[in-house]
């Protein structure tokens, strides 16, 4: 796994992290009205990038780009909704079965290698994501459930990008999210719609900017790394979720979710360190 793929996941890690929390902020919008904002803003970007560098914007594989887009708006609608009506550390971390599932889909769709030794490092994050939801009374079946449901589309689609890499430039994939995403949220938008006033536009704005950086520098990201090394990098953000959620929301939280933040990072970092070891070669 090199430096750039690294820093690259690291960046789209942050951005996401402010994402969320400009998300959280709009709790009266419809999240599927604020999707659709973010989903013209980025097909505006991308279209006008590809443009500018010459890129055929609808790309070589469209059906797989078509399916990168129906399985990434499945993802992004569910994670919004959970967005919205739960704590925001909370919602991350359910989020954060997501690159479980990319490794484990991983190993069917693309065909990699994930070594045992890394099962027993997902294992010690997994169950510091449990411990977390475990002791959150504030959420119900219903919420983990659609929680759950966007984790497994998220790996989906991180799996769709990686069978994508030597046939896609990234920005065409990123394309492709907010052409399949906005007649979707075009349709549902219709019957939730309520008008944003004041600072909602702004928010709003910024929303559109920070998911189109963050999704240009996860799908560098993982077209160019090993999914089983560099998409446990993700679970780092539980830091800004945590951080943001008790500065800004006033969400507090007690020693068994900071007991499940240690393990979640524990594994995070023993699985990093082992997929740069040469022993895992």
């Amino acid at each position: 796994m090199s430096n750039s793929s690294v820093k690259h996941m690291l960046l789209a890690v942050c951005f996401f992290a402010l994402m969320n929390v400009a998300v959280k902020t709009l709790p009266h919008i419809p999240a599927i009205e604020i999707i659709l904002f973010r989903s013209v803003f980025s097909f505006i970007a991308s279209y006008l990038i590809l443009k500018r560098k010459a890129v055929p914007v609808f790309g070589n594989n469209k059906k797989l780009l078509v399916i990168r887009g129906v399985v990434g708006s499945v993802g992004l609608i569910t994670f919004f909704y959970t967005l919205q009506h739960i704590p925001l550390a909370s919602a991350v971390t359910i989020q954060y079965l997501g690159p479980i599932f990319t490794s484990i889909l991983g190993i069917f769709i693309v065909k990699e290698k994930v070594k045992p030794k890394q099962f027993l490092f997902f294992a010690i994050a997994f169950s510091g994501v449990i411990m977390i939801e475990g002791f959150d009374p504030r959420i119900d079946s219903l919420f983990l459930a659609i929680g759950i449901t966007s984790a497994l589309f998220s790996g989906l689609a991180y799996n769709v990008i990686r069978k994508l890499k030597n046939t896609e430039h990234p920005l065409v994939i990123v394309f492709y999210f907010p052409l399949v995403t906005i007649p979707i949220a075009g349709v549902l938008s219709y019957f939730f719609w309520k008008q944003p006033e004041g600072w909602d536009w702004a928010f709003l704005l910024l929303i559109g900017i920070l998911s189109q950086l963050a999704q240009y520098f996860m799908t560098i990201s993982y077209q160019n790394a090993n999914l089983a090394k560099v998409s446990n990098l993700n679970y780092i953000g539980i830091i800004f979720a945590l951080g943001f959620g008790f500065i800004l929301f006033d969400e507090t939280y007690n020693l068994f979710t900071y007991g499940g933040m240690l393990l979640v990072l524990s594994g995070v970092i023993l699985n990093f360190l082992y997929a740069r070891s040469p022993k895992s070669k």
